[in-house]
């Protein structure tokens, strides 16, 4: 068992990301899983690149996932206007080859819960693409052969939005087999406290204002929104998702 520390998109936001992780270096029960979207719109890409080169080589344990602008450098068009530098964009090239980084990951809570980790969350026609697994470990392993029909398309586990998620799952002729945990896109503005989202997911939907969380109930699972949404400018007040007593699953 051990802590597992969930942490959301980055954005090129350095400090923020040291904030959330130096506390707890040299914990040996505790595991990092990052959602991806570490570069981008923040301050500081290459500093946030090299802290997670070096919590990698060391402790606490390091996950790495990928999002939609780190895969705009391992193959996919450019979108983001402001390039990064060549090094960062060699380094995470070198990741992606030496399969430091992954699609997804699954955690099972204390009390029993899986949980699919990865950037945008899992629809259900992603899901279905997959030859519908019943096991979050099982969807992980499938995910982390990076299939190509799903890296690259708009509605997949790098891409699709949160509503677009959980709405195809509200609508979905079966029930959710698992729980999940993405970064990404959130069904409520933050800054503004107000709500981004069809009135069905909002009834279904509680919020940590203070933690930047929301967790939206779907076929008697958990969907739990980590992105803090930092932006161009760091979130003045947020935290990781903290799982005690957690286990890593894939």
């Amino acid at each position: 068992m051990a802590t597992v520390l969930i942490i959301g998109d980055v954005g090129g936001c350095a400090e923020q990301l040291a904030a959330a992780v130096d506390p707890l270096l040299g914990d040996a029960d505790t595991v990092v899983i990052q959602v991806g979207d570490l570069i981008d719109r923040g301050p500081d890409n290459s500093a946030v690149l090299a802290m997670v080169r070096d919590r990698m080589a060391g402790a606490p344990r390091w996950i790495q996932l990928v999002g939609h602008h780190e895969l705009q450098y391992l193959g996919g068009g450019r979108f983001w206007q402001d390039p990064i530098a060549a090094a960062n964009a060699e380094l995470l090239r070198s990741w992606w080859l030496c399969e430091r980084v992954q699609i997804a990951a699954a955690v099972r809570t204390a009390d029993g819960a899986d949980l699919l980790v990865t950037h945008a969350g899992l629809t259900f026609d992603a899901w279905c693409a997959l030859d519908a697994p019943v096991m979050a470990s099982t969807a992980a392993e499938l995910l982390n052969t990076r299939p190509d029909e799903l890296l690259w398309a708009r509605d997949g586990p790098l891409w699709a939005q949160s509503r677009q998620v959980y709405q195809s799952w509200f609508a979905a002729p079966v029930a959710a087999p698992f729980g999940q945990v993405h970064g990404h896109s959130s069904v409520v503005d933050y800054r503004g406290r107000s709500w981004m989202c069809a009135s069905r997911i909002r009834q279904r939907c509680t919020v940590d204002w203070t933690a930047r969380h929301t967790v939206t109930r779907i076929s008697g699972h958990h969907f739990i929104g980590v992105d803090p949404k930092h932006g161009h400018h760091d979130a003045a007040q947020w935290a990781p998702l903290v799982l005690t007593n957690a286990e890593i699953l894939a």
